[in-house]
């Protein structure tokens, strides 16, 4: 057994709930203009976005960010469905200034952890922080980026 498929079960903060379905995850794919990650959608058909489990609440990251010297924040995923959704995207692009060709996963402005698919039609998840013009590589892939989350409990406070 993969460790991604060893997190899935235990992703979401309270466990499984409303779950996405594979045609409508699809059709979000299309409507982006993106091919969505295959693991993407498993989580997402386990549940349709939300806050994520405190085992993996953060990302470890390479270099120091404005959120820490170690890590950046990982406290929900969004859905396809709800008030604030992937399918937002191109909208919230606009407004926060960001680059063109990214899929926003996590964050509300101004900083934000996205698929991006400036380089590649398979995406990384990179960092982004608006207000310092900055952004960090996280991952080369988003199953990298999930076998990689970490609990936000175990860095130091700084």
């Amino acid at each position: 057994m993969t460790r991604f498929d060893q997190l899935k079960p235990a992703f979401w903060a309270d466990g499984p709930g409303e779950p996405l379905d594979a045609r409508t995850f699809a059709h979000a794919g299309r409507e982006l203009g993106v091919r969505l990650p295959i693991e993407l959608g498993e989580l997402l058909g386990l549940r349709d976005g939300g806050a994520v489990a405190a085992h993996c609440d953060a990302f470890p990251t390479s270099a120091p960010t404005s959120w820490s010297e170690t890590h950046v924040p990982f406290g929900e995923l969004l859905g396809v469905g709800g008030q604030l959704s992937i399918l937002d995207s191109p909208s919230l692009r606009d407004e926060w200034d960001l680059p063109p060709r990214l899929v926003l996963l996590a964050g509300d402005g101004p900083t934000w952890i996205a698929l991006d698919y400036r380089r590649s039609a398979q995406p990384s998840v990179t960092w982004f922080d608006v207000d310092l013009g900055a952004e960090l590589a996280l991952a080369p892939t988003f199953r990298a980026f999930a076998e990689g989350l970490v609990p936000s409990a175990s860095f130091p406070e700084e």
